[in-house]
C-alpha cells in the first residue's frame, strides 16, 4: 500500500512538472514560419532587400529559367559534381543520391555541374525521387532533361538550359552540403533559396529574419503603389506616396 501510494505522489509530481513547465518555442516551428514568410513575399523584393540592407547581389542571372511556372522557398542542401571521365557508372555519383535520400523534406537541392550546359545533372528520376521526398524544388547550374516527366509530376526545377546528355562517366560528385557558386551565387548548405518567374535568390542563413522583414515591407509598398497608379493614372504620384519602384 505505502509503495502505491509512493509511486501514485511521484506520478502527480512529474504531471504537475508537464503541466506547468514554461513551454520552449521550437526551433523547427520558427524555421518554419521563416520558410513561410519566404514564400509569401515575391523575389524581386528579396533581392532589392538584401541590396539595400548589405549592398550584395544575391540573385542567380537571367539564364537561370524554370521548367514551368514555379515558386517555392527552402532550406539549401548542395551537391559539386566535378567534370571527369571515367568508367565507374553511378557509383561516382552515389553522393548525390544520397543526399536525396537523407536531406529534410522541404530541402531545395542545389546541383552545381562544373561547365555543364551540355550536361543534364538532373533528370526524371531524381526530380521523381525528390518529389516523393518532399523536395521543395531544386536549382542546377547546368542543363536538366526528361523535361516531360518533370512537368508531368510538377516538381519545380530552375535550370540554365535543357540538354538530353548524362553526367554518368563524364563528372564525379566533388562534394556534398559544401559552399559552391551556383551560377554566380555563393550557397551554403541551410542557406534560403527563393524562386519564381523573375528568378533565384539566395539568402545566407544568418541574415533570413531581417532580409524577410525587409522584403514584406518592401512587397506592402509595391502593392499599395498599384491602385494609386490606376487611380492617379500617373506613375509619379504614386511613387511619390510609396517610394517603391
Amino acid at each position: 500500500m505505502k509503495k502505491w501510494f509512493s509511486f501514485a505522489l511521484t506520478f502527480i509530481a512529474l504531471f504537475g512538472v508537464l503541466l506547468f513547465a514554461p513551454k520552449i518555442a521550437s526551433p523547427a516551428h520558427a524555421s518554419d514560419a521563416l520558410i513561410d514568410g519566404f514564400k509569401q513575399v515575391e523575389v524581386a523584393s528579396v533581392a532589392d532587400a538584401m541590396e539595400q540592407l548589405y549592398g550584395k547581389k544575391i540573385y542567380m542571372s537571367h539564364f537561370m529559367r524554370p521548367v514551368f511556372a514555379a515558386k517555392f522557398a527552402g532550406p539549401a542542401v548542395t551537391v559539386l559534381l566535378k567534370k571527369e571521365e571515367h568508367n565507374e557508372g553511378s557509383k561516382a555519383s552515389q553522393g548525390m543520391l544520397d543526399l536525396i535520400d537523407t536531406a529534410p523534406e522541404g530541402s531545395v537541392y542545389v546541383m552545381v555541374v562544373e561547365d555543364g550546359l551540355d550536361f543534364a545533372g538532373i533528370g526524371g528520376l531524381m526530380s521523381t525521387a525528390m518529389k516523393t521526398r518532399g523536395f521543395a524544388g531544386a536549382v542546377v547550374d547546368g542543363s536538366v532533361r526528361d523535361v516531360t516527366q518533370i512537368q508531368k509530376i510538377q516538381f519545380p526545377v530552375f535550370s540554365r538550359g535543357i540538354a538530353p546528355s548524362t553526367t554518368i562517366n563524364h563528372y564525379r560528385v566533388g562534394g556534398v552540403n559544401i559552399p559552391v557558386t551556383c551560377d554566380g551565387v555563393r550557397v551554403e548548405q541551410n542557406d534560403i533559396v527563393v524562386a519564381d518567374q523573375d528568378g533565384v535568390v539566395v539568402v545566407p542563413r544568418a541574415h533570413a529574419e531581417e532580409v524577410l522583414k525587409k522584403a514584406q515591407e518592401l512587397d506592402f509598398a509595391e502593392h499599395s503603389t498599384l491602385p494609386l497608379i490606376e487611380k492617379f493614372k500617373s506613375i509619379r504620384e504614386a511613387i511619390a506616396k510609396f517610394g517603391r519602384i
